[in-house]
């Protein structure tokens, strides 16, 4: 089972390509040394930036609305 849910994650970004560059992108930040914003049963840093994304604990922000 996956925690927290598919479903529950692609209701806060515009597509599922998004929620893996989002997720990745914390991942390689919490990595680097940055504090996780929630408590996480896991060490897995990508589970703990889906987590963060899931609770709405970090946002994105599209720079671009197409590449040309």
């Amino acid at each position: 089972m996956i925690n927290p849910p598919l479903d529950a994650l692609l209701k806060k970004v515009d597509c599922k390509y998004t929620l893996a560059v989002f997720a990745a992108k914390r991942a390689r930040e919490i990595m680097s040394g940055a504090c996780p914003l929630v408590e996480s049963k896991s060490n897995k840093p990508v589970t703990i930036a889906l987590e963060e994304i899931a609770q709405g604990k970090i946002r994105y922000q599209r720079t671009k609305t197409g590449i040309k």
